[in-house]
């Protein structure tokens, strides 16, 4: 395996990994924003809702997170003979 080919696989993989925390993140920063914005500063009040939020946004992203990560883990494997030559 060269060089080149490793750094293709980590870089893939971390592409794949910046997409499927993105979905997350991203909710708990906009929940955050807005609970800063409100001056919400209960460590209970500001819990509940980022936990709810971050159920809602998996249970909306998680098909698709589940899609990429079943063809990346795919696409590795088919790949794994032609990076032993």
């Amino acid at each position: 395996m060269s060089p080149e080919e490793v750094l293709a696989v980590g870089r893939h993989a971390l592409e794949v990994t910046l997409l499927l925390a993105a979905p997350l993140l991203l909710t708990a920063l906009v929940v955050g924003l807005l609970q800063a914005a409100t001056q919400v500063n209960e460590m209970t009040l500001s819990f509940i809702p980022k936990l709810i939020a971050m159920a809602a946004a998996l249970m909306l992203a998680g098909p698709w997170m589940l899609k990429l990560i079943v063809a990346y883990t795919r696409e590795l494997f088919e790949s794994i003979p032609g990076l032993l030559h």
